[in-house]
């Protein structure tokens, strides 16, 4: 079944950013999503979305995503609980390892080689899994060491909110289809955090990347769901935060939609057909008047 969720970065005032998120809702959106950065114009998560969740009934909230080097996950699992609560169990939660070079360096922090943050990220998951089932819960790892923490409430979904991974490398794939419920697939972005890493694009990659995902998952005995960020639809309208590259190098793939409702409708159909994706995120709001018209032909579609 096609779901579609959009990113919303902020607003003018409350009522503005609630106007948007029912707009979402009203249009036939599944999620409204936040990314996560400490730099450019764009509200911090969980207040925004705690708002987008006031504002509306039926649209999920959630991250593209929540960085996990700016948060201990103790402290991230309580707020994601809290959310999940107050947003009746509409929580979509997404989670990276933080990549941007710039969030990190004008803020002080490390950006560690992406090996150590995926070590760190893994370990992550696994502590707020252990929190979220209840109970007390001890981790002894390499990055955090909790010693019976029971954290209360518990989130309304169980065992906890739908996880969604997002990224390129093979070694981030391979940990979302061991352990998250969507997988948002892109390119990879470079070692150092300066962007996308555009040798990492076109189909035969995101193939590939659809392939290492269906197959970890095989292993496992695991069904997660599939999806990708649409970056442009027709001409470039507004310079994206993840890259005014990467729609460039991305031109035959599922990520950059040209034509008609018609034409990228029947697109849409293709790619669920020969991918199995089935989650489609807007990237822009630029786009959301071109991609409405989609939205309403297709969501919910089997």
């Amino acid at each position: 079944m096609f779901r579609f969720a959009a990113v919303v970065r902020m607003a003018e005032s409350a009522k503005g950013w609630a106007e948007k998120a029912r707009r979402l809702e009203d249009s036939g959106f599944d999620a409204l999503l936040v990314p996560d950065h400490l730099t450019g114009p764009r509200f911090a998560p969980v207040a925004a979305l705690t708002a987008a969740a006031c504002a509306t009934t039926r649209l999920k909230v959630g991250t593209l995503v929540f960085a996990n080097d700016y948060r201990h996950p103790a402290v991230l699992a309580k707020e994601a609980t809290t959310l999940d609560v107050l947003s009746d169990g509409r929580l979509e939660f997404g989670l990276g390892t933080g990549w941007m070079a710039s969030d990190y360096d004008r803020a002080g922090l490390t950006l560690d080689p992406p090996g150590v943050r995926m070590a760190r990220l893994t370990e992550a998951i696994q502590v707020m899994k252990g929190l979220w089932r209840g109970g007390p819960f001890s981790f002894d790892g390499e990055h955090y060491r909790l010693d019976c923490l029971e954290q209360e409430p518990v989130p309304i979904q169980r065992p906890g909110p739908r996880l969604m991974l997002g990224g390129g490398g093979p070694r981030m794939l391979r940990l979302a289809a061991r352990e998250a419920d969507i997988v948002n697939l892109t390119m990879r972005v470079k070692p150092d955090g300066s962007g996308p890493d555009t040798s990492d694009g076109g189909l035969d990659a995101f193939r590939r990347k659809v392939e290492i995902v269906r197959t970890e998952a095989a292993t496992r005995g695991r069904q997660v769901e599939l999806g990708t960020s649409i970056l442009q639809i027709g001409p470039a309208q507004e310079k994206a935060s993840w890259s005014a590259a990467a729609p460039a190098a991305q031109t035959d793939t599922p990520q950059v939609l040209t034509g008609d409702t018609a034409k990228i409708c029947d697109d849409l159909r293709r790619w669920r057909e020969e991918l199995g994706l089935t989650y489609f995120v807007l990237h822009l709001e630029a786009h959301l008047d071109a991609f409405a018209p989609v939205v309403a032909a297709l969501a919910g579609e089997n």
